[in-house]
């Protein structure tokens, strides 16, 4: 019993950890990997659609252009069958029609940059589009809660804390 009440001690830190981090009110215990976390919030958002968006074709999917390769290479391949059409493009100026429902972006982006993401949220946002941010738990500790600036759903891996990898597997996720 004293193993099982220090487990559940340690989720229930890492998710106060997590909430407070991403400025979000509900955190889950983990998900594999943060590309798989943000397939995760593509299908979730993809399947929340409502009747009206399903009915009139919202199939597209937004992919910061400057999100991890291999967190484009994994929503590429949950996408590929299921008719979810990505478009993979620099968020600040890609044109956004009535057919997205959905996107991600990475927060910093690959080559380290720091952008306000709250002007592209709201941009979003005005044309019903869910947003889910990919991004860096120990760069959170300084950077503004994507949760503070809109974001839907917050994502990214709990590496930068130390966790160590599983086996050689993925390091564990944070949704």
């Amino acid at each position: 019993p004293e193993i099982s009440q220090g487990r559940l001690e340690a989720l229930l830190n890492f998710q106060t950890m997590i909430s407070d981090l991403t400025g979000l009110e509900i955190a889950n215990a983990s998900l594999l990997d943060e590309a798989t976390a943000a397939a995760e919030a593509m299908l979730m958002f993809f399947n929340s659609r409502s009747r009206a968006d399903v009915k009139s074709g919202k199939t597209k999917f937004l992919v910061d252009k400057n999100a991890l390769p291999q967190t484009i290479d994994v929503i590429k391949g949950r996408a590929k069958n299921i008719g979810i059409e990505l478009v993979i493009a620099d968020i600040e100026n890609c044109p956004i029609d009535e057919f997205f429902f959905g996107s991600v972006i990475q927060y910093p982006d690959i080559n380290g940059e720091v952008k306000d993401l709250k002007s592209r949220i709201s941009k979003l946002k005005e044309h019903g589009i869910q947003v889910a941010v990919a991004a860096d738990l120990l760069g959170l500790c300084m950077l503004k809660a994507p949760g503070q600036m809109g974001a839907d759903v917050v994502l990214g891996t709990s590496q930068r804390f130390g966790v160590p990898m599983g086996y050689g597997g993925p390091h564990a996720a944070f949704f």
